[in-house]
């Protein structure tokens, strides 16, 4: 590295390279939450009241039980009765200072979104970004008590900063984890050129409050030296295997060298070739066209050896010896197969920032928005790859392995939220069962994170991160969504919509779900009435 080189590295606050790399485009970070005008509490003692309970650990439904929260934490859980038996007053704890009447309702943990980004720098290149404020509150609406924001898009500071702002309950969100960008890779910016370099960045990321480091690639010596480094400091890790850096490792290769997660599917379809080393690229391929980078990525899958066969089975075995965990957002690439239903999803108009809208619609030099030659020919191709990949994830869950749920939100049309909710839909698509579903976006992640001690299951002496809904959620994914599921009154024929997820708990603070929706749907109809005046 050149003096240059070296000076500009010097220049850079750790963490805060991949802001410095969105500079160089003139894209701003994210308008931070300051404030909360949401969520009442927190309380001395909250009291749920005749919940039927469903933990996240595996458990089938039970009670009826009474939850109470003290300063946050859960205190107790209280057997008071069963379905069909009156509640004897007598077996109730004492009263709290603020209750819910949970009578016919079910209590789940709060959901952890294991690949989260709190808005991106690259939607300001279409108009002017929505705030934390939206993306947060369209989590809480969806039940997202805990992201782990996988990148630190607006820095790590700016990231810590709202982390300690939700911890104090001063803003509405969730509580948030902080994983920050590896600068390595050359397409966005690197200033880490040698494995001595990767191991004093990981020192210093670790000694300013990351609680975990993102990876998109690297040379593989200083990609080794970084992961290795990132188990002595105590860091979790997560890798985006990029195109431009998974023929030299892919996943499995990382997982052995102790990454603690893959993100999406890229790198493993990698490490099942069985016939080739490389992917095989169509003659025109380059990676900065956006179409032939995503349409190609769909027939890495198709390369690949087949479910069942001997080096299929090698593979799962060899991640399953590394402990290793996948986060597939399948979500995201869910327009890949079908993307009229994607782009006109029933939350857009009512719910989808204009802006990010404008972002998702096919454009040259945006990061997935590729739709500018979308063919039938790329969906088939997509659609067997989703069938692929959903196999090796059940196979993997079958066998023990850990798969978490993560919505990668904010690209390819899916919102905040919503996009986490699809996920849930897709992971039982895979062959998950719906408990199997609820332990990926609650147990599994909060283990894949280190904070299983805290959160993601009910239990005592756990935060209070808890979800009330009206109706079963396992019954059906659908209705999580914002706005509900379109379901018959048999009594006037007619269509309703029915949401189930009432109250967002997080550490003791109850938010209505409503609210949030009603804020978040006013946000959006202010940015429409703003552009509509200014001629956009």
């Amino acid at each position: 590295m050149n003096s240059n080189q070296h000076g500009a590295a010097r220049q850079i606050a750790i963490g805060e390279e991949i802001v410095a790399g969105f500079a160089k485009y003139k894209l701003p970070s994210v308008v931070p939450a300051t404030s909360r005008d949401r969520g009442v509490g927190p309380h001395r003692r909250l009291i749920l009241r005749g919940a039927s309970l469903i933990d996240g650990t595996g458990a089938p439904p039970w009670g009826f039980v009474d939850v109470v929260i003290e300063n946050g934490v859960i205190a107790d859980i209280v057997s008071v009765g069963a379905p069909g038996l009156a509640i004897k007053p007598e077996r109730r704890p004492a009263p709290g200072d603020f209750e819910i009447d949970c009578h016919g309702k079910f209590v789940t943990p709060g959901f952890i979104d294991a690949h989260a980004h709190i808005g991106a720098p690259f939607h300001a290149a279409r108009g002017v970004m929505p705030s934390a404020d939206y993306v947060y509150k369209l989590w809480l609406a969806h039940g997202v008590t805990t992201i782990r924001e996988a990148g630190c898009f607006n820095g790590l500071a700016w990231t810590l900063a709202q982390k300690q702002a939700s911890l104090d309950h001063q803003i509405a969100a969730p509580n948030l984890y902080a994983y920050a960008y590896f600068p390595a890779i050359n397409d966005y910016l690197k200033t880490i050129h040698t494995p001595a370099q990767a191991r004093e960045w990981i020192r210093r990321v670790a000694e300013a409050g990351a609680d975990g480091v993102k990876f998109f690639g690297a040379p593989p010596a200083v990609m080794e030296a970084a992961l290795d480094e990132a188990c002595a400091a105590g860091l979790r890790t997560c890798c985006h295997h990029a195109t431009l850096a998974v023929s030299r490792m892919n996943a499995l290769t990382t997982a052995r060298w102790g990454l603690t997660s893959s993100e999406h599917s890229y790198g493993l379809p990698e490490a099942l070739f069985d016939d080739r080393t490389v992917q095989s690229f169509p003659a025109d391929y380059h990676y900065n066209d956006e179409y032939l980078r995503f349409s190609t990525a769909g027939t890495t899958f198709l390369q690949a050896a087949k479910p069942g066969s001997a080096k299929w089975n090698d593979v799962l075995d060899a991640f399953l010896s590394a402990k290793h965990t996948f986060v597939p957002t399948l979500n995201v690439y869910d327009a890949n197969r079908d993307l009229m239903r994607t782009r006109r999803a029933d939350w857009h108009d009512r719910f989808t920032d204009p802006t990010l809208m404008r972002y998702f619609e096919p454009h040259r030099g945006g990061h997935g928005a590729y739709w500018y030659r979308w063919s039938t020919q790329n969906e088939v191709d997509w659609r067997e790859t989703f069938r692929l990949w959903m196999h090796f994830l059940r196979d993997y869950k079958n066998r023990g392995g850990r798969v978490c749920a993560g919505s990668d939100s904010g690209f390819m049309y899916q919102v905040y939220g919503f996009g986490f909710v699809r996920e849930l839909e897709l992971l039982q698509e895979a062959g998950f069962n719906p408990h199997e579903v609820l332990r990926a976006a609650t147990q599994s992640s909060a283990e894949l994170l280190g904070i299983d001690d805290s959160v993601g299951t009910v239990e005592v002496g756990k935060r209070a991160d808890l979800l009330v809904h009206d109706t079963n959620p396992l019954d059906d994914f659908k209705q999580l969504y914002g706005t509900g599921a379109l379901r018959l009154d048999e009594a006037r024929q007619a269509g309703v919509w029915h949401r189930c997820l009432r109250y967002t708990i997080k550490d003791g603070v109850v938010f209505d779900t409503g609210e949030l929706l009603t804020d978040v749907e006013a946000m959006v109809a202010q940015a429409k009435d703003r552009e509509a005046r200014d001629g956009i």
